[in-house]
């Protein structure tokens, strides 16, 4: 009975390292280049037949496969391919859960309601089955957001093949994340009311209740703070600049309120989040110089007497406006359909926004609102070499083929559950 016991837990432990998550890959000690692909840059531009080189995990040289420069480390033969800076995924939960449906395993949201201390870096899971499914269509950057409250806590953003959020992260704490109130409200079916839509007569003082915390917290930063507060400690990235504000917002008057009070507190760095109405203040987000993070396309109008075809032309009238655009992931099934990032560029580009603009909002813009633009986002000399070749469009998923991906120079795995159900069936259906 026993050897019995001690059998089967070899077993079990052998089985748990099958199904683990791949091992992350080693740091770049060999050079690539790699020649012939179409280069998307990621900032609007592309370079037909194309030569990209990297070393030690930054890239070195871009620019056209004609240039007589010597060729460095591996060569790769990307005749045919398509190249493209690792694809970036804003405002997503990735890490913070793994099985929605048990309660284990979600540490997206905390108790409580102003929560700008708490940090989304600690709680990110780099071995999550989840993550590892992103990276076959491109997806190798991810903001990991916090949920829930008024304020969700601050946000970071990390690299997709790690041993641990040490090794994950690109920039801590980058940026708090605030949900802002609506201004109108639905009636609560279950206490009698009209279900329909009416004014919250609790939307100024919700609006108030945000003003009084960060007045409280600016008064608290500039005073002598004989008893520490971790909140309002959390929050002085925000008044010196060296953190963004992003703000959780739907509807023209909320969005004209936020930048009111933001400027009035002082906070200068803010990023709209979901938006939805933005394209009627654009006028205001131009002048004040606020990106906007859209949701992801694939999804109905969010009023009555939008046009039908509203979520998917929003990006393309912002873009039109001269407003920095990026791709949100919040909604249902976020973290699973995470994946799909791609392919809400795609259908962007399908209701007009150009294919290079749509693969920059991914790539470029999403840098830039993230500020980490100056480490990656773009096909550039001096930025990591976080990058994928695909067989073709990586905006299309029928031609969405990944044959090799890069993190930082490193060579990552491109298997995961699906990869492994895919070839599994695949051999069924073939019979072989």
């Amino acid at each position: 009975m026993k050897k019995y016991i001690i059998y089967s837990l070899i077993a079990f432990f052998f089985a748990g390292t099958i199904i683990a998550q791949q091992t992350p890959a080693p740091k770049q000690t060999q050079a690539y280049s790699i020649e012939g692909a179409t280069a998307h840059l990621g900032n609007g531009q592309v370079i037909e037949n194309s030569l990209i080189m990297f070393n030690n995990g930054k890239i070195t040289f871009v620019g056209s496969a004609n240039n007589k420069i010597a060729r460095q480390g591996t060569v790769v033969n990307a005749k045919g391919k398509h190249i493209y800076p690792g694809f970036i995924a804003v405002n997503a939960s990735l890490g913070l859960a793994e099985v929605d449906a048990v309660r284990a395993t979600r540490d997206f949201d905390e108790t409580g309601s102003m929560l700008p201390h708490i940090r989304s870096l600690i709680a990110y899971n780099a071995e999550s089955r989840v993550i590892e499914s992103m990276r076959p269509n491109g997806v190798l950057i991810a903001e990991v957001t916090p949920r829930g409250g008024t304020i969700s806590g601050t946000a970071s953003v990390m690299q997709l093949d790690a041993w641990n959020w040490e090794d994950a992260a690109i920039k801590a704490d980058h940026g708090i994340h605030i949900n802002w109130p609506g201004s109108f409200t639905s009636g609560r079916w279950w206490l009698g009311e009209d279900p329909g839509l009416k004014p919250d007569k609790n939307y100024p003082k919700n609006v108030q209740s945000i003003k009084n915390y960060f007045a409280n917290a600016k008064r608290y930063l500039a005073g002598s703070k004989d008893q520490k507060d971790l909140a309002f400690e959390a929050t002085k990235g925000l008044f010196d600049g060296s953190q963004k504000l992003y703000v959780h917002v739907n509807g023209q008057r909320e969005i004209t309120d936020v930048v009111a009070t933001t400027k009035a507190l002082g906070i200068n760095n803010v990023v709209l989040v979901s938006g939805d109405g933005a394209e009627k203040v654009a006028d205001l987000l131009v002048k004040n110089n606020i990106p906007v993070v859209v949701d992801r396309a694939h999804r109905i109008p969010d009023n009555e007497d939008d046009d039908y075809d509203l979520p998917f032309r929003n990006a393309k009238i912002l873009l039109d406006a001269g407003i920095t655009v990026a791709i949100g992931m919040q909604g249902q099934m976020e973290r699973m359909n995470t994946r799909n990032l791609p392919f809400y560029a795609g259908t962007y580009a399908a209701y007009g926004v150009d294919k290079e603009k749509a693969v920059q909002m991914i790539t470029g813009n999403a840098a830039k609102i993230l500020g980490v633009e100056d480490i990656t986002g773009t096909l550039e000399v001096g930025k990591d070499a976080t990058l994928f070749i695909s067989k073709g469009d990586a905006l299309d998923m029928r031609t969405n083929v990944i044959l090799d991906a890069f993190i930082q120079g490193r060579k990552i795995s491109l298997e995961s559950h699906h990869t492994t159900l895919w070839k599994r069936y695949n051999k069924k259906i073939n019979g072989k």
